[in-house]
């Protein structure tokens, strides 16, 4: 039989688009790598290298670090878009790659921080800029106390702030991880003590192995590496999500006498790891004082009858998903001393701890197992499985959920905290807004809680039972995500409570239950001021990017 040109072309056309369907599948399954975390770190500690398509088990697959594949004991946890190894004795800096099959990953920066060079420490002082010549200890981990020697720190530390190094995460493929700052806050336990040659500081939440810098108005110091070391687990910051939103309060005076004076404390954006860079973008009128525990307050003085006022603020913040992975559930003693566990184990009003019932349940739930982890775990499960929690708004707090067996957002919150705390594990309620699909918002409340040498843990009861407001895109996992990590469609108000003080102390104060803050004041008039109403408004998300 005789074939045709066409018929002797066609298999070969076939053989050539079969070849390039197997080289385009093949691509297509090359694992790839997103970011690795830390980007600097030790031997013995844990290396996460987020990406995709690693498969679902490790079996033959492995990974590089500077050309050398770990032990196979090095492996902690593998799976198709994480792996968790630690990191093994080599050189210095080397190129991260995964091996799947006879696929290669996209290689990714690691340095070993062992071998990095130590800073020169200069004798001599130049300039008025602050200058750090030493860091004691040079490493340690999150809530420990370092001192920083060098000069021109002012006498004071007034403007002045303490930086270190803050990594997140990018939410492309394409993306670089990205590294910034974490202030040492000055509310929380941060600075106890600042003189012009020397600073004692403790390592805040959020930060990472990197530089830490000093700034004063006089400008910033050489940056200087530190090691946050210890850690018993990850923390990753990814995701991030600019909100513009809008928040305002309009108050009518009806009757008044000269003179009077009306303060209002409006709520502040809350600064973390997960939330960052608040500032502000329009406000109708200045502060009487810019940052008063977690506020703006603001004065208004001889107001006359018939008078309509109206405090109007606009913020933009970058909120970031956390994701926590703890590896080492080594018990932490709960009688440790720090400033944390002092000041958030104990009883308060809006965290009854101390109540016999409370006291009782949680020991009850927790059992004999003194590991502050698996304690908060076991506390969160039994919140989602006996707590009744549902999305409908209640009234009542942590006592009434405990005696009614019925809870929301608020009550769950507060809960947790009040059985986290009668535990001996400090933990604060953290109130804001939930953002839904619609960008619409709602007052919504979850909690942390402290792990020594790591920081603060979020848990959402609320979410994590699957009680969502409406339009809110929850998550399919969310029983076991909202246990250590967090969505970015949220905004925080108060991480913890702001317990506020009258100005005047004659005054007559108005508190306001179930707002997206905690804070025990919002309003309050003198005498003078006989008679005047006000209305608060919604947060209001203007814009998102």
């Amino acid at each position: 039989m005789t074939r045709t040109a066409a018929q002797s072309v066609f298999p070969l056309y076939c053989g050539l688009i079969l070849c390039m369907g197997l080289l385009a599948s093949c691509a297509e399954r090359s694992p790839h790598i997103i970011a690795v975390y830390p980007s600097i770190g030790r031997m013995g500690e844990p290396l996460t290298i987020f990406g995709s398509r690693f498969g679902n088990e490790r079996s033959e697959s492995y990974v590089t670090i500077a050309g050398v594949p770990p032990t196979s004991s090095a492996y902690i946890s593998w799976s198709d878009d994480q792996i968790v190894l630690r990191v093994p004795e080599f050189g210095g800096a080397g190129l991260v790659r995964v091996h799947r099959g006879r696929s290669i990953s996209n290689p990714v920066l690691f340095a070993n921080e062992a071998a990095l060079p130590e800073r020169v420490r200069a004798g001599v002082d130049v300039g008025t800029s602050p200058r750090i010549t030493s860091i004691e200890p040079a490493s340690g981990p999150v809530g420990s106390l370092i001192t920083i020697q060098g000069n021109n720190f002012g006498a004071s530390r007034e403007n002045g702030a303490v930086f270190f190094s803050w990594n997140s995460i990018p939410s492309t493929v394409s993306g670089a991880q990205a590294t910034d700052f974490v202030e040492v806050s000055g509310v929380e336990f941060g600075y106890e003590f600042w003189s012009d040659r020397e600073i004692r500081v403790r390592v805040p939440h959020g930060a990472s192995a990197g530089n830490l810098e000093v700034r004063t108005d006089r400008g910033a110091s050489q940056p200087v590496f530190f090691q946050v070391a210890g850690k018993p687990g990850t923390k990753i910051f990814r995701d991030r999500r600019s909100y513009v939103f809008t928040y305002m309060v309009d108050v009518r005076v009806d009757q008044a006498a000269l003179p009077n004076a009306l303060y209002i404390w409006m709520p502040q954006p809350a600064v973390s790891g997960s939330q960052r860079n608040a500032r502000i973008v329009e406000r109708s009128i200045e502060p009487f004082v810019e940052n008063h525990r977690g506020t703006s307050l603001f004065r208004f003085a001889d107001i006359a009858a018939q008078t309509s006022l109206r405090v109007s603020l606009s913020y933009v913040v970058d909120v970031y998903a956390v994701e926590t992975a703890i590896t080492n559930l080594n018990p932490v003693s709960l009688n440790s001393p720090s400033p944390v566990r002092a000041a958030h184990t104990n009883a308060s009003a809006l965290v009854p701890s101390g109540d016999s019932g409370i006291v009782a349940l949680a020991a009850g739930i927790t059992g004999t197992d003194r590991r502050p982890y698996v304690m908060a775990r076991r506390i969160y499960e039994w919140l989602l499985s006996s707590a009744g929690i549902q999305a409908q708004p209640l009234s009542g707090g942590a006592l009434e959920a405990y005696a009614e067996r019925i809870a929301d957002s608020y009550r769950a919150a507060l809960l947790f905290c009040a059985l986290a705390r009668a535990s001996g594990i400090p933990a604060v309620p953290v109130a804001g807004v939930l953002i839904n699909n619609l960008h619409g918002t709602t007052r919504h409340y979850w909690a942390e809680f402290w792990l020594d040498g790591f920081g603060w843990i979020p848990v959402d009861p609320a979410l994590g039972a699957g009680a969502a407001p409406a339009e809110f895109a929850l998550r399919e996992d969310h029983a076991g995500f909202y246990f250590g990590s967090m969505d970015n469609q949220r905004i925080a108000f108060s991480r913890g409570e702001h317990s506020l003080f009258q100005m005047t102390p004659n005054g007559r104060t108005v508190q306001r239950a179930r707002e997206f803050s905690f804070q025990n004041l919002w309003e309050e008039a003198s005498p003078t001021l006989e008679s005047y109403s006000s209305l608060w408004g919604d947060v209001i998300i203007t814009g998102v990017f």
